[in-house]
């Protein structure tokens, strides 16, 4: 490794973003690169947790009129600012499968002339392409798959009525352009749902200067809102009120305490709630976004390109001489990972970094994932956990029988 320790001290001292680091809990000895998977627990979140439990067990269900009840919609005012909304356009619910479900059904219902297809995009995250494939099982649409990496307007036609895509890619870290695929399917008729579970909290994100109608998301990533946190749903003001989302439950009635026999969808990104919710988590996540209002955007930005590069300059070599291929793109198409294949020992590997403390996550077939959180890692993190790789790739140490066996979660 031609690059010095001290080096990566010296950007530490440089570091605008350091103090972050003192305000997560982290285990002694660990070095954290699978932000990208679950994001590390912020220091305030037990405290808001605690306070949650102290409000539940003190007030029982009076809780919900001091503070539950509206979380939804507080939390997506919090968050909206992240990924370039106004306010009301931002709802904290469900999870990312069931608002790219809530959406498909709003922009078909409300779509004129009505178009019959949904296509998403090949090799994306799986649950969305399911969720859409489960759309179009019950109801008359079709879906399609247009091939990964391939030109999206060759697939573009009258038919299509909405496109569902990530803003980074959670395999190769690719960063789509959002404002010319936008203008792309805008320009044939159709919508686009633009996953961003793996940029909201990763990079500036514009969702308004981009003309981007409909976004869904998760906070259990980068945001750091803890496992199983929800996730959230974005319309632009435009296009809200314009007719039934499909999953029309009680909280997102126009009057959910008036127990009306007939449906009738509350005004705003409301509508988009169905049932109740959980406070306790709901409390760890804005501990979190209450975190999330203090950060520079650019200075995060410029943070986890450097780190990227880092680790990749220390790793280089050892990539050539054990035909590990990098398939990570180049800074400006990049989210917060670097990406490497190796289908016979990268799970091995994974299994063997873990072992030392240094946590990424494998993904089939044969994918070595290491995500970049700019908040809680450091830049010394970065050079030690590169140099741990090289050592176990070198020793031939994930070679142990250990390192070979597989959980139900890689």
């Amino acid at each position: 490794m031609n690059i010095s320790l001290e080096h990566a001290k010296q950007l530490d001292q440089e570091d605008p973003l350091s103090h972050y680091k003192s305000q997560f809990n982290l285990p002694e000895g660990v070095i954290y690169l699978d932000g990208n998977s679950l994001g590390t627990q912020p220091k305030a979140s037990q405290g808001a947790v605690e306070k949650t439990l102290i409000q539940w067990r003190q007030e029982l269900i009076k809780g919900w009129n001091q503070g539950w009840f509206d979380a939804p919609e507080r939390l997506g005012n919090l968050m909206a600012p992240l990924i370039g909304a106004k306010e009301e356009e931002v709802l904290i619910t469900d999870n990312i499968t069931l608002n790219i479900y809530k959406l498909i059904g709003y922009i078909t219902e409300t779509q004129q002339p009505k178009r019959p297809v949904i296509l998403s995009e090949g090799g994306n995250f799986p649950t969305d392409g399911y969720i859409a494939q489960g759309f179009c099982h019950f109801s008359e649409f079709e879906h399609r798959f247009f091939p990964e990496g391939s030109n999206l307007e060759d697939y573009l036609d009258d038919q299509v009525a909405v496109v569902i895509m990530s803003h980074v890619h959670y395999r190769t870290g690719v960063l789509r352009d959002m404002k010319v695929i936008t203008e792309k399917v805008h320009q044939h008729g159709a919508e686009i749902i633009w996953d961003l579970a793996h940029s909201a909290g990763a990079l500036a994100v514009d969702l308004a200067e981009n003309s981007v109608n409909f976004a869904v998301g998760c906070t259990y990533k980068y945001l750091n809102g803890g496992p199983g946190s929800p996730g959230f749903l974005y319309v632009n003001k435009a296009h809200q009120d314009k007719g039934w989302q499909p999953l029309t439950g009680w909280h997102g009635h126009a009057a959910p305490f008036a127990f009306d026999l007939d449906y009738s969808p509350a005004v705003g990104i409301t509508q988009f709630r169905t049932g109740t919710h959980s406070a306790l988590i709901y409390s760890s996540l804005e501990a979190s976004l209450q975190l999330w209002k203090e950060v520079d955007m650019q200075q995060l930005r410029q943070k986890s390109l450097q780190m990227t590069e880092l680790f990749r300059s220390c790793v280089a070599d050892v990539l050539l001489h054990h035909d590990i291929q990098d398939i990570t793109p180049e800074p400006s198409k990049r989210g917060s990972q670097v990406s490497l294949i190796n289908t016979e020992k990268g799970f091995a590997i994974v299994q063997a970094l873990i072992a030392r403390g240094v946590i990424g996550d494998y993904r089939e077939p044969g994918l070595l994932r290491f995500g970049f959180t700019p908040l809680y890692l450091s830049y010394e993190d970065v050079w030690l956990a590169a140099q741990h790789f090289c050592d176990v790739v070198e020793s031939g140490e994930y070679k142990k029988p250990e390192f070979q066996v597989r959980s139900s979660v890689t």
